[in-house]
């Protein structure tokens, strides 16, 4: 009985200290619940990413429709400014011819506004000449485009009075003198944003001048020089009925 006391309590032993076998069954479970899980992050990011491509789609499509609304508005602007010169240039004699008597106002650029590094008084002087050539007052408009660049040929908003300097003998058919401040301009400020304006009224001064050579030599310049810009498209118009 000892005996088979010992051999029984030896079997319960051996059985403690074996690892119980796992079941294959649930062992199967686990692996699919954690494909389950691996598949259900799959699809979360899935459903993140076209999310995401769906937003971006969108303010693609935003951006896209805001760039054709500029897109039109530009070309809208770009026409209204050269009806506006081509009339002007009209009434001035370098198209139909002008009634009697008559004086027009060169298209205002937004030059009167203030500029930056200006001081309060050189830009009061230059409003009161700008508002001069805007009221049809050209002789007080020349007179105070003179003064102002003799008092600050180094000020900013020289090169516009230059230029508008220009415009104002232009109105009075004053062509020597339009020539001479235009001419001035792309001298001195060769690289400014009134250069293409300046080279391209110079060859319509020319033209006034019966200097045909050489105005369409000069608006030729202007469309090779600065292409795609509304001079160079102002010069290509007047070119054309030059020819004509």
């Amino acid at each position: 009985m000892r005996a088979l006391a010992l051999f029984a309590l030896a079997i319960l032993c051996g059985c403690a200290t074996t690892p119980p076998e796992q079941d294959p069954v649930q062992i199967k479970l686990n692996e699919l619940d954690a494909r389950v899980a691996r598949l259900e992050r799959s699809v979360a990011n899935d459903v993140a990413m076209s999310q995401h491509l769906d937003e971006t789609q969108e303010r693609l499509r935003e951006l896209r429709g805001r760039v054709e609304e500029l897109e039109h508005n530009h070309e809208t602007l770009a026409k209204q400014q050269r009806d506006m010169y081509d009339a002007l240039d009209k009434r001035l004699g370098g198209g139909a011819a002008s009634p009697a008597g008559a004086q027009a106002v060169p298209p205002v650029a937004p030059d009167a506004a203030p500029a930056a590094g200006t001081s309060s008084t050189e830009q009061a002087v230059y409003s009161q000449a700008f508002d001069a050539l805007k009221a049809g007052s050209y002789s007080v408009a020349i007179a105070g485009f003179k003064d102002f660049l003799s008092s600050y040929p180094d000020s900013p908003l020289a090169e516009n009075a230059q230029y508008w300097l220009g415009e104002t003998y232009y109105v009075n058919h004053d062509y020597e003198s339009a020539s001479s401040a235009f001419r001035t301009v792309l001298k001195k400020w060769p690289d400014s944003r009134k250069a293409p304006d300046a080279l391209l009224k110079l060859g319509y001064t020319q033209l006034a001048q019966k200097q045909n050579a050489a105005g369409r030599a000069t608006l030729t310049e202007v469309t090779r020089k600065y292409p795609g810009s509304d001079a160079a498209k102002l010069a290509t118009e007047r070119l054309r009925r030059v020819g004509d």
